[in-house]
């Protein structure tokens, strides 16, 4: 996930920003890490550079 996609998306449950936490990049994307909703708190995986922006109940296990 390139950083700059961070102006673009936010919580899909409502609609508030996010915040990224970093665990793994190499020099142009995010490949592992998480987005915290800044209202609600919910966080969402990024994995393999993708982030998962599904609502909690709709992920698998």
């Amino acid at each position: 996930m390139k950083e700059d996609l961070m102006d673009i998306i936010c919580c899909p449950l409502d609609k508030s920003e996010l915040e990224l936490e970093v665990i793994r990049r190499d020099d142009e994307e995010i490949l592992e890490g998480r987005l915290v909703c800044t209202e609600c708190g919910e966080e969402y995986p990024v994995e393999e550079g993708i982030p998962n922006l599904l609502p909690p109940d709709m992920r698998e296990a």
